[in-house]
């Protein structure tokens, strides 16, 4: 059997265009900068480790020498682990940039053992999904200034498995299982997604489209907790299906697509996988659940229940 991946083959140029990137400097996200580069963009890399971010941009720009209209690589410093963090990069953002064109809400964690991020929230929750939540309501007044945004946010196809316990959302109640919280974190994206979509068109808001995603089985430093958390025999039967395993470039095309593609420019609150419309999980489809984990998600990280990032400003 030969695996095959799907290639995201838009031209679409994103001169004028800003965009920022979260969990950059390796892996899907470092391959978009790339591409957002190469297409003309001013990017911004917003990273945990900004010496690392450094060494990847220099890298993309190596890479780029002999490419012609390229943009410019921008590094701000993001831990998703840190609601204090979020705010601060966030506040310079408002204060900077006059636009945002393209969020990108790639950074996560997966499969970690049992741990809370800086705010006491279950690190792959905090990490993967609140943090990201919290990013994108504070961006939304600069976000809203693009003549025709998305906000993209990357899931899996493991939120399948996942259930929303709104009970116990950050695993305290029950004994740990790193499977369990990340499905649920990657449910939560589909959720925001939808409900973030929904909100928008009940404000009257169409300049905004937003997306998730799954990209694909990925060889980037996302699985180093595996071995750790679950052992050699998880492991073993990772290498048994390395077959169908992508690269970071093949992983990175759906994200592309998302973002630039002209095909999907008038489409929004939808599900993708190999640069297609896929339907998700039941669960993801819940209207109900959806618009609870907003409520909840306000909460969590700290605004109000009136708080309204539709409102122009």
């Amino acid at each position: 059997m030969i695996f095959r991946s799907a290639v995201c083959t838009s031209t679409a140029r994103l001169d004028g265009k800003t965009a920022l990137i979260t969990g950059s400097n390796t892996g899907i996200g470092k391959v978009a900068v790339k591409d957002f580069f190469e297409r003309g963009a001013r990017v911004i890399m917003a990273c945990r480790n900004e010496d690392k971010a450094k060494v990847a941009a220099d890298d993309i720009k190596t890479s780029c020498q002999t490419k012609e209209n390229t943009g410019e690589i921008l590094i701000e410093r993001l831990d998703l682990g840190s609601l204090e963090s979020i705010r601060n990069c966030a506040q310079k953002l408002l204060e900077r940039e006059p636009k945002i064109d393209l969020l990108v809400n790639n950074a996560g964690v997966m499969m970690c053992p049992e741990g809370k991020t800086e705010d006491g929230f279950e690190t792959q929750l905090g990490t993967n999904y609140l943090g990201h939540f919290l990013l994108t309501l504070l961006l939304l007044p600069k976000i809203r200034q693009s003549s025709a945004a998305r906000i993209v946010n990357v899931s899996s196809v493991a939120h399948e498995r996942g259930r929303i316990d709104f009970d116990d959302l950050n695993s305290q109640k029950k004994p740990y299982s790193a499977y369990a919280a990340y499905t649920q974190s990657k449910l939560a994206n589909v959720l925001f997604t939808k409900e973030l979509d929904r909100r928008l068109k009940e404000s009257k808001i169409d300049n905004i489209n937003v997306y998730s995603l799954h990209p694909g089985v990925i060889k980037t430093e996302l699985g180093r907790h595996l071995q750790e958390t679950y052992g050699s025999a998880l492991m073993f039967v990772w290498r048994l299906f390395s077959w169908a395993i992508k690269t970071p470039e093949q992983g990175a095309q759906t994200t592309i697509y998302c973002s630039v593609d002209e095909k999907c420019a008038n489409e929004s609150g939808l599900y993708y996988s190999d640069c297609a419309v896929k339907t998700p999980s039941k669960a993801a489809q819940n209207s109900e659940d959806a618009e609870k984990l907003w409520v909840e998600s306000l909460k969590l990280v700290g605004l109000p229940d009136n708080y309204n990032p539709f409102e122009q400003q």
